[in-house]
């Protein structure tokens, strides 16, 4: 591919050496003097990129500036002045200049300009692809190795970057990251199944944060610094969906990222209720048998004791503070605290969830145009990031990074895109999760679950309707044999949690400070 180049300056013919540089460099350069000529030629022609001299006689750099983003708003523009006054150059980064350069400037600043600017996608995917076949051993020698939890946490965060990174990159390049992220859930769902109950055990210490210990170890320590503390949990939140979330925040905030690990199953009902309770679920049944409850599938019912928990909690800790709660759910709710934001630095703390995620992750396994707007997880990330850009919530983020104040953020549980199906068979009663289940005489392919036949041994409530567990590992999700290929074909590519993967479980807690 050629491209051509538009450049336009009254001193054209100084700069003819330039001109064949980049012409022996396999550039298309059409050179003007004057504005009305560039324009005029911009109106007829395709070009790839413009220079363009500020301090032209007759209509100057900045008007043409304007007139040519009028034409093509999109057209790469690099404006060239002997001037380095400092007005000048903000009119001109006002009006969407993609570089600035004083003159006088050589073939090789003018060259490096154009690769980056036209070639930047080439050249960074290019470099990507070398330096992610360099890691691939190195990550697949880390899945390999029986991790501890903190090396799983290495392996996913890298994993979840070269998934950013390459995002535009070669598709059978991106196949083989995909193949990579496969074979990590498999080990990974190895890891949890020989690991987990032991990280549940009393006094165990060589273990990762778990749900109960978010507020604990986030929350009751901030209390004394003499400012309000907002504690944010967005349901359903993964996290490459936090990278992004935090890349559009870290303009105001200053950012600490760490790690822990939900619990299982990673489903709203087990894990929010204890991060909110500090509590095992078996914890909470035994000591607040009136806040637990197991007695449908409706997720929103079986939270909706989330403020007693968590009051509870403080409770616990002899803290002589109510803290104010709010679950956000539909669009007046995000309206109102959006409005009111300001008030709750009264507060000493404030706890909000938000649950657009987790609804939209629903949505899309209902919706074939949501299916088809976000086909992959690259297209549904950046769906999340076009809800965040104009939600409440950013504008929540913008109006306290003015404050003094400090915000935790976090997730109870991710998801992941459930590819395959596995056959399970359960009683009647079998709850109808389909990344886990509980009830009785539950049977699944073991190669696929996680099988948990006594859930003391993971802190579940063990109940008439609840004597078993099983978790799907991997991209599984549970089918019956009854009508299974309707449920395999009305599943199948959908994003679901419940179960146990990396996506799931490993997730960003973060501790942000206004700048």
């Amino acid at each position: 591919m050629q491209y051509q180049i538009l450049w336009a300056d009254d001193e054209i013919d100084q700069l003819r050496p330039h001109i064949i540089f980049l012409e022996n460099k396999g550039y298309k350069v059409t050179p003007v003097t004057n504005g009305e000529d560039a324009i005029t030629l911009i109106r007829d022609n395709n070009f790839d990129l413009v220079f363009l001299d500020e301090q032209m006689p007759g209509m100057d750099g900045i008007t043409t500036l304007g007139k040519i983003k009028d034409i093509k708003p999109v057209l790469p523009v690099v404006m060239i002045t002997k001037s380095e006054e400092e007005h000048i150059m903000e009119d001109a980064i006002g009006s969407k200049i993609s570089d600035y350069l004083i003159k006088p400037v050589n073939p090789n600043q003018i060259l490096m300009t154009i690769k980056r600017i036209l070639d930047r996608s080439r050249i960074q995917n290019e470099k990507n692809a070398q330096q992610y076949l360099k890691n691939f051993t190195q990550i697949s020698d880390s899945i390999n190795s029986k991790s501890s939890w903190q090396e799983w946490i290495k392996v996913y965060k890298q994993l979840t970057q070269w998934d950013l990174e390459l995002e535009s990159g070669d598709e059978a390049l991106r196949q083989v990251l995909y193949d990579q992220i496969l074979q990590a859930n498999k080990e990974f769902g190895k890891f949890i199944r020989t690991e987990y109950s032991y990280w549940l055990k009393d006094g165990e210490t060589d273990r990762p944060l778990l749900s109960p210990d978010i507020i604990k170890e986030y929350v009751f320590p901030r209390l004394n610094d003499d400012k309000p503390v907002f504690f944010i949990l967005i349901d359903c939140m993964r996290y490459d969906q936090w990278l992004v979330f935090e890349n559009m925040l870290s303009d105001y905030y200053n950012i600490e990222t760490d790690f822990y690990y939900s619990i299982l199953p990673t489903a709203t009902p087990y894990s929010r209720n204890a991060i909110f309770a500090g509590l095992y679920p078996s914890e909470i049944e035994r000591n607040y048998p009136n806040l637990w409850t197991l007695q449908d599938d409706n997720e929103t019912s079986l939270n909706r004791f989330e403020q007693e928990l968590l009051e509870e909690q403080f409770f616990r800790k002899r803290l002589n503070i109510k803290p104010k709660y709010e679950k956000v759910l539909h669009a007046d709710d995000n309206k109102r605290v959006s409005e009111r934001i300001k008030n709750y630095l009264q507060q000493p703390f404030s706890a909000f969830v938000f649950n657009f995620v987790d609804t939209l992750v629903h949505s899309r396994s209902d919706s074939d145009v949501l299916k088809e707007i976000s086909p992959d997880v690259s297209a549904f990330r950046a769906l999340t990031k076009a809800w965040f850009s104009h939600s409440a919530l950013l504008n929540i983020f913008k109006t306290l990074s003015k404050e003094d104040c400090t915000i935790i953020v976090t997730t109870d549980h991710g998801s992941v895109r459930a590819l395959r199906d596995t056959k399970v068979i359960g009683d009647r009663d079998t709850s109808t999760g389909l990344r886990y289940k509980y009830g009785k005489h539950l049977k699944a392919n073991s190669d696929d679950a996680i099988f948990v036949k006594n859930p003391a041994d993971y802190k579940l409530p063990r109940s008439v309707m609840a004597m078993n567990y099983v978790l799907a590992t991997e991209d599984y999700f549970f089918v019956y044999p009854t009508n299974y290929n309707r449920f395999q074909n009305k599943y199948k590519d959908t994003f679901q949690h419940g179960g146990a993967s990396m996506e799931e479980m490993i997730l960003p807690v973060a501790v942000l400070n206004p700048k």
